[in-house]
């Protein structure tokens, strides 16, 4: 990291984005709500264009219905964002869910190493957090987008402005 400042700013800016996402979770659950339409948007556009543009129409069809799909959400999500908060973070839960079940059972096939448990407790954290969001749902989905938000560009700045001050001192 030649240039520490540049990422020390970084991160600087990135938990500030993060403080004020936890100051205003609906305005920063908008937000999320928006980066992701216009991803699938933008996404599917690319994803459609590069499947019409490809040799062959057997190697098109999924991925210019992908693309298609793409598309479809992205413009949904713009249309109604309310509506795309609600399945975002329905979608989010059972994410968090599977992804917590799975993680307790692989913790059981490390019984006996360093990992077992930090995954057991990652995986119980999911589920818990899934749990949550799931018992106030759908008033959860107004704000609970928001903070993960907040705290993933927490989380990001911290480790920018950490990595950027090791590179300071080993570079002094």
């Amino acid at each position: 990291m030649k240039h520490w400042l540049l990422w020390f700013i970084a991160g600087i800016v990135l938990v500030a984005g993060g403080i004020l996402a936890l100051a205003n979770p609906l305005a920063a659950t908008l937000t999320a709500t928006a980066i992701a339409a216009w991803s699938f948007l933008i996404g599917g556009v690319v994803q459609l264009y590069a499947a019409l543009k490809h040799e062959g129409t057997g190697s098109k069809v999924w991925p210019a219905l992908a693309g298609g799909v793409s598309i479809v959400l992205g413009v949904a999500l713009l249309n109604n964002p309310f509506a795309g908060i609600i399945s975002l973070t329905l979608l989010v839960a059972i994410l968090f869910l599977v992804i917590g079940i799975t993680k307790v059972v692989v913790s059981f096939s490390l019984k006996g190493t360093g990992a077992f448990w930090p995954v057991l407790i990652s995986g119980a954290l999911s589920v818990i957090l899934a749990l949550m969001i799931f018992s106030d749902f759908p008033q959860s989905a107004v704000t609970i987008l928001g903070v993960l938000l907040a705290i993933e560009l927490i989380s990001s700045g911290v480790s920018l402005i950490m990595m950027s001050l090791n590179s300071k001192a080993a570079t002094a």
